[in-house]
C-alpha cells in the first residue's frame, strides 16, 4: 500500500497526500542530477581552497568559547548555531560528526574541526532541527545530546517526532509552517523554506523542512534554514518581523542553474539581508562541508563584493570565523 501523508491538510498549499512539497515550481529536470555529477566529475570540483586546507582552517576557524551570561550568538560551522537568551541555551542544526552521511566511511567529509564538543555545554535547553538532511539532522550528535541531557526538548517540522521517539528522546513538538510554541521562556515559529527533505531512497518529502524564528524580550531572530530564494520567504519578515538578528545561508549554490531551487547563493542572501531592514546577519551553509562545486573559501569573497555592489555596511553582513560569539546585548539599540 502506498504511503498517505498522515498530516495532509488540503487548505494547505504545502501538503499533499504523498507528502510536502515547496509552492514555488520545481526547477530541476529530468536527469539534472546525473548531467551535474558528470560535470562536477569531469571539472574534479570542487577545488581546495586557495591557501590549502590547512591554511582554510587557519584563516576560518577557532575554538568556541563559552564563558560569560550575557546573550550571544555563536556559529558552530555550517548551519549549527548555539544561542544563549535570557539564560537559556539553544542548538540549531547540529552536526559534529566527522562526515554528514549515514556512513562511516563514505559521505561529504568535514574539512574543518567541530568547534565545541557536546561535553563542553554548561547546559542545554532546546534543541531546533529545520529538516531531516544529514547535514543538519546528525544521529550521533542527537545521541550525544540525549545522553548528556536526556529531558532536553527537541521542536521539529511535521514528520520527525517519530525519529527523535525512536532514539530516547522524551520532549518532541513538531511544528508545521508558521505554527508556534513556548520553550524555555522564548516564543518559536516554524516558518517556510524553499527545499526538500530525504534520508533513504523510500522517504523523500515525507518530513517538512522549515526555517525557524526565536523570540525573546530582546531578541527577534530568523534562521532561514537551507532554503533557495523565494520572494514567499519577504512574507516571513511581514508577519513575525522585524528581525534584529538572521542567519541567511551563502553556500552550496555552485551550479546555480541546479542548486538555485534549493540553495541560495550569496547575492540572494544579501537581496534578502537588505529586505529585511540590515538586521545582524550571520552567513551560514559554508566552511565544513563540500556540498556543491565551488570552494569552501569562495562565499566570504562573493559575500563581500556582493555588499560591496549593493552599496551596504558590511559589518552587518561578514563572514565569521567558525566558532565565534558575538555579544546580543546591545542588539535592540544597535538595530533601532
Amino acid at each position: 500500500m502506498a504511503w498517505k501523508n498522515p498530516w495532509y491538510d488540503p487548505a494547505k498549499a504545502h501538503h499533499t497526500p504523498e507528502g510536502f512539497r515547496n509552492p514555488e515550481p520545481d526547477l530541476r529536470q529530468n536527469g539534472d542530477l546525473k548531467r551535474w555529477r558528470k560535470e562536477r566529475k569531469a571539472a574534479g570540483l570542487p577545488f581546495p581552497p586557495a591557501q590549502g586546507y590547512a591554511g582554510f582552517i587557519g584563516q576560518w576557524w577557532r575554538r568556541a568559547e563559552l564563558g560569560g551570561s550575557e546573550d550571544a550568538v555563536w556559529w558552530l560551522g555550517h548551519a549549527c548555531l548555539l544561542l544563549r537568551l535570557e539564560g537559556k541555551y539553544l542548538l540549531i542544526d547540529p552536526v559534529l560528526s566527522p562526515r554528514a552521511s549515514p556512513l562511516s566511511f563514505y559521505g561529504p567529509k568535514r574539512k574543518t574541526p567541530a568547534a565545541l564538543s557536546i561535553a563542553d555545554l554548561p547546559a542545554l535547553d532546546c534543541v531546533l532541527i529545520s529538516h531531516s538532511h544529514y547535514d543538519h539532522l546528525d544521529r550521533k550528535t542527537i545521541r550525544q545530546i540525549l545522553r548528556r541531557f536526556p529531558d532536553v526538548e527537541f521542536i521539529v517540522p511535521l514528520g520527525l517526532q517519530s525519529w527523535f521517539r525512536k532514539r530516547g528522546a522524551g520532549k518532541v513538538s513538531q511544528l508545521d509552517w508558521w505554527e508556534s510554541t513556548q520553550t524555555a521562556g522564548l516564543t518559536v515559529h516554524a516558518v517556510p523554506a524553499r527545499h526538500w527533505s530525504m534520508r533513504t531512497p523510500f522517504d523523500r518529502n515525507r518530513a517538512l523542512w522549515c526555517g525557524w524564528t526565536i523570540k525573546s524580550s530582546a531578541v527577534n531572530f530568523w534562521f532561514t534554514g537551507d532554503s533557495g530564494y523565494s520572494d514567499n520567504l519577504l512574507e516571513i519578515n511581514r508577519r513575525l518581523g522585524p528581525f534584529n538578528l538572521a542567519a541567511l545561508p551563502v553556500g552550496a549554490y555552485a551550479p546555480k542553474w541546479f542548486m538555485r531551487g534549493q540553495h541560495m547563493d550569496p547575492e540572494q542572501a544579501v537581496s534578502l539581508h537588505a529586505a529585511l531592514g540590515q538586521p545582524l546577519s550571520i552567513p551560514i551553509h559554508w566552511g565544513v562541508f563540500e556540498l556543491a562545486d565551488e570552494s569552501l573559501d569562495e562565499p566570504p569573497v562573493v559575500l563581500a563584493a556582493a555588499m560591496q555592489a549593493a552599496g551596504l555596511d558590511a559589518a552587518r553582513f561578514q563572514a565569521w570565523k567558525i566558532g565565534t560569539k558575538k555579544s546580543l546585548n546591545n542588539i535592540s539599540q544597535e538595530n533601532s
